[in-house]
């Protein structure tokens, strides 16, 4: 009671002395004050005070969270229809386009590790997630730059059911005589960009790529953010401390003018062109654009024109809360490029240093995979991911279609879950009627199997084929490799997360043992890291 007397005296003391200095800031200042009453005050300033009151309703922003409330979640990811079973006998072949892209992965591990919970079904993408790591295959001997490695085992997840491994393994480049790289860093310096984890983390990322470089490289930066300007012209690499100093400049502000940033950079990457040399543009956003060419068909329409000048494009994504996914992988897939996300500086070390030259060195476009199954032997197949990046058949042997990039010793994998003709699985199966390719696979009865690639030479705008048979030989999947193993359970890991119909009786325990008795040599831990995630969301479920 005597704290709250002592309160309400204070109050009455505080309200006393506004009220007497109220109308007298005047006199005390010794400036001379008409006396008015507060009537006639009341009467003069009320209608002004409403009409004030009115526009401030129709202008005023949105009043701020309450403290402690998290700002509203627009992330936003590309709708996901998973892939059916298809019959062999009316739809014996499939075909596909590459897709070197990881940033699913490291996306998925954001949501695990920092935000403590499972992602987004529409956030898994699964060939991305089995892309994410290094396999073992040989390194191709002939005058192909990328072998291919083929096997088959029994499915992990579907006794009854057989898992297909295709790989490929891009040659690695000598990295004493390597072309000359005409760089240009499009960074995204907006408003949406000023957290820890996108901006800051963004310069460091690219930091550690220039150390990298030679002085044969050159670099330049341009910076989009209410309007697109050029930050640094073309400068050589070993101008380091320049290139640091304009980088480290940029600070976020404003809205983000995409498309006017894009065509920029474009240009700025042509009028410094290298004949022969590895000319790219490197994106770093959130993805947030909201000026100018911002919506994903504006700006798929805007690189898909670009990509015809010889420029390559790499995009990072920084960030979350506002991420734009679905804009991102939009815009790799139209931009000859790949598409990786940063969630921490290790992974920007993986990107930009360990992987550097299997980022930014390509070997081979357009490159497409078609798989001919052998109807008496298949009963049905299913592509485990690759949704967005599939073909019409006869865009195969289409030189004008448009298909993935393989860089220097990067390795590509692709899983197949197939039903043998034989097995008595009761899986539901699509008996549509597909489109038959100009030219078709010719099988012999022992080979369960063809596998073809097109890919164009770089220089070249005409395709040159490989193809491969796979054998009727089922294994074990206990005695399988263990590259077949540990992608198997990033595969299965994707179908829990998706929380798919085709998971089959698989549970993260299953998954957690897939992957330890596949681990092999990890010399940077990231088949441990795996593991880890796994039990991770085997706690969140």
């Amino acid at each position: 009671m005597k704290n709250l007397r002592k309160m309400l005296l204070c109050t009455g003391l505080a309200l006393a002395l506004y009220a007497c200095g109220s109308g007298g800031d005047g006199e005390s200042s010794g400036e001379k004050q008409t006396t008015r009453t507060q009537k006639d005050v009341a009467k003069e300033e009320v209608p002004a005070m409403a009409e004030q009151e009115s526009v401030a309703e129709e202008a005023a922003p949105a009043p701020p969270e309450p403290h402690g409330t998290p700002a509203p979640n627009t992330e936003s990811y590309q709708k996901i229809e998973e892939n059916p079973f298809v019959a062999a006998q009316q739809q014996p072949v499939s075909t596909f386009s590459i897709d070197v892209d990881n940033a699913a992965y490291s996306n998925i591990r954001r949501y695990l590790q920092q935000q403590n919970q499972l992602p987004p079904a529409d956030a898994v993408r699964i060939e991305e997630m089995v892309n994410y790591f290094s396999y073992n295959y040989p390194n191709p001997s002939g005058p192909h730059p990328f072998s291919i490695t083929t096997e088959v085992a029994q499915c992990p997840w579907n006794p009854q059911h057989q898992l297909v491994h295709i790989g490929l393994q891009g040659k690695k480049l000598n990295y004493s005589d390597l072309k000359p790289s005409n760089l240009v860093f499009l960074v995204d310096a907006s408003g949406s960009m000023q957290d820890a984890n996108k901006l800051p983390l963004l310069k460091k990322s690219l930091a550690l790529l220039l150390d990298q470089l030679s002085q044969q490289d050159r670099i330049a930066i341009v910076a989009y953010a209410g309007a697109a300007g050029l930050v640094l012209p073309s400068t050589p690499a070993s101008q380091k401390s320049n290139i640091l100093s304009a980088l480290n400049q940029l600070e976020a502000g404003g809205s983000t003018a995409g498309g006017e940033g894009i065509e920029l950079a474009y240009r700025i990457a042509r009028e410094n062109f290298i004949k022969g040399g590895n000319n790219r543009v490197i994106l770093a956003t959130d993805g947030d654009f909201n000026v100018g060419a911002s919506s994903a068909e504006e700006l798929v329409a805007l690189i898909e024109q670009k990509r015809k000048e010889g420029v390559y494009l790499t995009l990072c994504g920084f960030g979350m809360g506002n991420y734009k996914d679905g804009q991102m992988e939009a815009l790799s897939n139209a931009g000859n490029g790949n598409y990786f996300y940063i969630d921490d500086i290790r992974e920007a070390r993986k990107v930009f240093v360990t992987e550097m030259r299997a980022n930014l060195f390509t070997i081979a476009k357009d490159v497409k995979i078609q798989v001919a199954f052998n109807p008496q032997l298949v009963k049905a197949y299913r592509l485990i991911g690759y949704e967005n990046r599939r073909l019409n058949n006869e865009d195969f042997e289409d030189d004008t279609k448009d298909a993935g990039e393989l860089g220097a010793g990067h390795s590509v994998t692709a899983l197949y879950e197939i039903i043998p003709g034989n097995s008595p699985s009761n899986q539901v199966v699509s008996r549509q009627q597909g489109s038959t390719p100009a030219e078709r696979i010719s099988l012999n009865a022992e080979t369960l199997l063809g596998v073809r690639l097109r890919y164009k030479p770089i220089g070249s705008e005409q395709s040159v084929l490989l193809s491969a048979d796979v054998k009727n030989k089922n294994q074990d999947f206990a005695v399988s490799s263990l590259d077949f193993r540990f992608s198997a359970a990033v595969a299965g890991f994707g179908l829990l997360l998706r929380n798919s119909a085709y998971k089959g009786q698989l549970r993260y325990e299953d998954v957690i043992k897939m992957g330890k008795t596949a681990l092999g040599k990890d010399p940077d831990g990231y088949r441990a890291e795996f593991i880890r995630l796994v039990e991770t969301a085997k706690l969140l479920k």
